[in-house]
């Protein structure tokens, strides 16, 4: 018997990709529901050879729903993932809101998988920001073997991380530079075309930025929180990909062939 899925935020690029990869990994889902805001009720969105109509996730009875994929930004997560864990699905959430909650589990699978265990606090398991993920999954097994004491990491990440419309206006600030037109910010502080901006989220007092920050807080939480972190994270004029330089200063000896070794396993 499969399970029932509720994909909210299912209009918006992760949603959309919530859904190709339910069907790519054929997840043993016997239903899947597309919900959006209300203003998007009605839209079609793919799901395998599929076209699902969206639903207003306003009025949606998620009593018989197993698992809700929540992608719909932290103030609609902070709202409803209550509402929907405490209908009896179990949350997994892709904003900000619940990763740093010491009741919710934050889990890369490939890291700390048995940490999901957790979810039955309050029916939600939250996911680390984008740069933390494929971080961690680089670090655990250098960890296991060496035990890694200190962490120096720069990101360039793509504008894919700031949605759709960060995508819209890389391609639209591109053609105003090749035809000479006006170049319009709007999604981010500076022009993105052929430029980068070592500004992603706001800036904190302590002159980190908040993506910066969360990086050093959810490493801790997901890997050890004897690790020290430092990120520097900078926004790059490509559409999809994110890259980091990493250093690592380890408690026992490794050797960068031993490394490379582990890594390639």
């Amino acid at each position: 018997m499969g399970y029932k899925v509720a994909v909210v935020g299912a209009t918006g690029n992760v949603g959309r990709e919530m859904l190709n990869i339910l069907d790519e990994r054929k997840f043993p889902a016997d239903e899947v529901v597309a919900l959006a805001s209300r203003r998007s009720m009605g839209v079609e969105v793919s799901y395998g050879d599929r076209t699902l109509k969206v639903k207003a996730l306003e009025n949606y009875d998620f009593s018989d729903v197993d698992i809700c994929l929540m992608s719909a930004g932290g103030s609609v997560s902070k709202e409803w993932s209550p509402r929907i864990a405490a209908a009896g699905a179990v949350v997994i959430d892709n904003s900000s809101a619940w990763r740093m909650d010491p009741d919710v589990p934050l889990i890369v699978p490939e890291v700390n998988a048995d940490a999901a265990a957790g979810f039955t606090k309050k029916n939600i398991i939250a996911n680390p920001n984008c740069s933390t993920a494929q971080l961690v999954v680089a670090l655990k097994p250098l960890h296991d073997k060496a035990v890694i004491k200190r962490v120096v990491v720069a990101t360039y990440q793509s504008v894919s991380g700031a949605g759709k419309d960060a995508m819209d206006e890389l391609f639209s600030q591109t053609k105003a530079v090749y035809t000479n037109s006006e170049l319009i910010n709007k999604k981010f502080p500076k022009r993105i075309a052929f430029n980068v901006i070592p500004e992603i989220d706001v800036f904190m007092e302590d002159g980190y930025t908040k993506e910066e920050w969360k990086m050093m807080m959810e490493t801790k939480k997901i890997l050890d929180p004897k690790i020290r972190l430092s990120a520097t994270c900078v926004r790059v004029p490509v559409f999809v990909g994110h890259s980091e330089a990493v250093n690592i200063e380890f408690e026992h000896p490794i050797s960068a062939d031993e490394a490379r070794d582990i890594l390639r396993h």
